[in-house]
C-alpha cells in the first residue's frame, strides 16, 4: 500500500510552479559551475569590469557604469574569486526568467507560461555566452521587467506599476544605451493601440517618465558634460555602409543570425503543437487582441526597430546585440500557436528542452575544456594572467622596493596585471588620458608604472610625454595552452618613480 505522503510527491513535483523554480535553480547552478571549473582565466569582459568598476565613475568612455559597479560591488562582498561574478550573471538571467514567468502566468495557463520560459534555455544568450557578465547580460532583467510592469500598468492602471516601469527603464539605460530600441516600439504601441492610448489621458505614463528621467539624470548630466563620449564607441562598433547594398545585406544578415539562434526556442514550442492529438478544447485559450498585440510588440518590436535603423543607415549590426531582444519570444510563440499541453506534449517539450540544454552544455565543455588541448586557438580563458601579474610585480618590487601603483598598456594585458597583482595597481589603459580622465598622468610619472605590451605589435605603445623614459626589460615567455608553440610573449618596461 502506497502512503499518502508518497502518493502526493509526484503531484507536487509535477506542478508548473515547482518546475519553474527547479528550472531556474538548475540552470543557474549549471552555468555558474561550468565557467568556474573550465575557465583558467576570466574572459575579457570580466577583466574589464574589474578595471573599470573599482574607479566608481559616473560614466565611462565606452558604456554606462551599472554593470561595472555591480562587478566591483560583488568583488567587495565576495572577494577576488570569479565564480561569484558567474553567479551574478545567472541571477540577472534568473530575474529575467521570473519576469517572463509572471507575465506568462497572467496571460496563459501555467503550462503555457512554463514552456514560454524554459524554451529560452535553448537561446545561447541565456547560457553559453552569459558567464561573461557584461552590459549585454545586465540588460536582460530590466527589459523583461519593463514588459511585465507595462502590461500591468496598462491593464490595471495602478500608479505603483507605472512607477516601477520608470525604475526598470532607468535601470536599462544605466545598463546599456541600447534601451532605445525597446523604448521606440513601446512608444509607438502606446500611440497606436487604442487601449494603451487611453492611458495617456491618465497620470501613469507621466509618472513613469518622471521616475525614469530622475533616476537617469546623473548619467545624462555626465553624458552632456563629456560630449556624449560613449556614442563615439558605439558608432565605431556599427561600421558605416560600404555601399548601397549594405542597406539590405546587413539587416538581412543580422536577422538570419537571430533566426538561427531562435531555432531551439521555436522547436521547444513546436513539439507541443505537432503532432496535435489533444482535443481542441484542451488548447491554450486564445488571448485577447490587446494581449496578443502587446506580446508581439515585446517579442518582435525591438528587433524590427533595429532592422529598420540598419536598413535606413546601412550600419553593421553586431550579432550579440540580440541579447535582450528575445525575452518574450517563447511566450509569444505559445500564445500564437496555442498548443495543447497534454501529457504527451509535455514529455516532448521536456525532451527537446532537456536535450538542447545538454547539447549546449556539452559544447561548452568541449569548446573550453577539451579543444584547448588539441587545436591552436588563442583563448582568453587560457591566458596566464596570474603568472603575468606575478612576474611584472616581482620585477617592479625588485627594482624599486615599492608596491606597484600603476600598470599601462592594452586593456587585456594591463587589466590582467591590475586584476591579479597583489598590489592592485590601477590600469591606465592604452595611456589614454581622454578616455580615462580619472587617471592623473602627473601622478603616474611621479610614482612610476610598469608598461606592458605585445611583443609582436607593429609599434611600441605610445606614451604621453610625461611618461617617456621607461626602461625595457627582456620579454616574458609564459606558457599558455592552445598557443601554436605553447608560449605567449609579452614585453614590459619599467618607468621608475620620480618622487616619493
Amino acid at each position: 500500500m502506497v502512503s499518502s505522503r508518497g502518493a502526493s510527491a509526484p503531484a507536487v513535483w509535477a506542478r508548473p510552479e515547482v518546475l519553474f523554480w527547479g528550472f531556474v535553480l538548475l540552470h543557474g547552478a549549471l552555468w555558474t559551475l561550468l565557467p568556474a571549473v573550465l575557465f583558467v582565466n576570466p574572459p575579457l569582459d570580466i577583466i574589464e569590469s574589474r578595471v573599470m568598476g573599482r574607479e566608481w565613475q559616473l560614466g565611462y568612455a565606452k558604456l554606462p557604469p551599472l554593470p561595472w559597479w555591480t562587478a566591483e560591488a560583488v568583488r567587495l562582498v565576495a572577494g577576488d574569486r570569479f565564480w561569484p561574478l558567474y553567479l551574478t550573471a545567472q541571477v540577472f538571467v534568473g530575474v529575467a526568467f521570473w519576469a517572463v514567468w509572471r507575465l506568462g502566468r497572467a496571460l496563459l495557463p501555467a503550462w503555457g507560461a512554463l514552456v514560454g520560459v524554459v524554451a529560452l534555455a535553448g537561446l545561447h544568450y541565456f547560457n553559453f555566452t552569459a558567464p561573461k557578465f557584461n552590459h549585454d547580460v545586465a540588460q536582460l532583467p530590466f527589459w523583461a521587467l519593463t514588459g511585465l510592469s507595462l502590461w500591468r500598468a496598462l491593464r490595471f492602471g495602478r500608479d505603483g506599476d507605472w512607477l516601477l516601469l520608470g525604475v526598470w527603464l532607468a535601470g536599462a539605460f544605466w545598463a546599456k544605451y541600447f534601451v532605445v530600441v525597446l523604448i521606440v516600439p513601446l512608444a509607438l504601441f502606446m500611440l497606436a493601440e487604442p487601449a494603451a492610448r487611453r492611458a495617456l489621458a491618465t497620470r501613469g505614463p507621466y509618472l513613469a517618465a518622471a521616475v525614469a528621467l530622475a533616476l537617469a539624470a546623473p548619467h545624462l548630466w555626465w553624458l552632456v558634460a563629456h560630449d556624449f563620449m560613449p556614442f563615439t564607441y558605439a558608432e565605431a562598433r556599427a561600421a558605416p555602409p560600404r555601399g548601397a547594398l549594405d542597406h539590405l545585406t546587413r539587416p538581412l544578415g543580422f536577422l538570419a543570425g537571430q533566426l538561427v539562434a531562435l531555432l531551439p526556442v521555436a522547436l521547444a514550442v513546436a513539439v507541443a503543437v505537432w503532432p496535435r492529438r489533444a482535443a481542441a478544447e484542451d488548447r491554450v485559450t486564445a488571448l485577447s487582441a490587446f494581449d496578443l498585440r502587446f506580446l508581439a510588440v515585446m517579442a518582435i518590436g525591438p528587433c524590427a526597430t533595429l532592422l529598420a535603423l540598419s536598413l535606413a543607415t546601412g550600419r553593421f549590426l553586431v550579432a550579440l546585440w540580440g541579447y535582450p531582444l528575445w525575452c518574450f519570444a517563447g511566450l509569444f510563440l505559445v500564445a500564437l500557436l496555442r498548443p495543447a499541453f497534454d501529457a504527451a506534449a509535455r514529455r516532448r517539450v521536456a525532451i527537446v528542452v532537456g536535450g538542447t540544454a545538454l547539447v549546449i552544455a556539452a559544447a561548452f565543455v568541449v569548446g573550453n575544456g577539451v579543444m584547448p588541448h588539441f587545436d591552436r586557438r588563442d583563448r582568453a580563458i587560457q591566458f596566464p594572467g596570474r603568472e603575468l601579474a606575478a612576474a611584472v610585480t616581482a620585477a617592479w618590487r625588485a627594482e624599486t622596493g615599492r608596491p606597484l601603483p600603476y600598470v599601462v598598456g592594452p586593456m587585456w594585458l594591463s587589466g590582467n596585471v591590475a586584476t591579479f597583482s597583489p598590489d592592485r595597481p590601477r590600469a591606465f589603459v592604452d595611456a589614454d588620458a581622454i578616455g580615462h580622465p580619472w587617471i592623473d598622468v602627473a601622478d603616474v610619472a611621479r610614482r612610476g608604472a610598469v608598461i606592458v605590451y605585445w611583443t609582436d605589435s607593429a609599434e611600441p605603445p605610445r606614451l604621453p610625454a610625461a611618461l617617456q623614459g621607461a626602461e625595457a626589460r627582456p620579454p616574458l615567455e609564459l606558457r599558455q595552452l592552445g598557443r601554436r608553440d605553447g608560449i605567449v610573449r609579452i614585453g614590459y618596461a619599467i618607468l621608475r618613480p620620480r618622487g616619493p
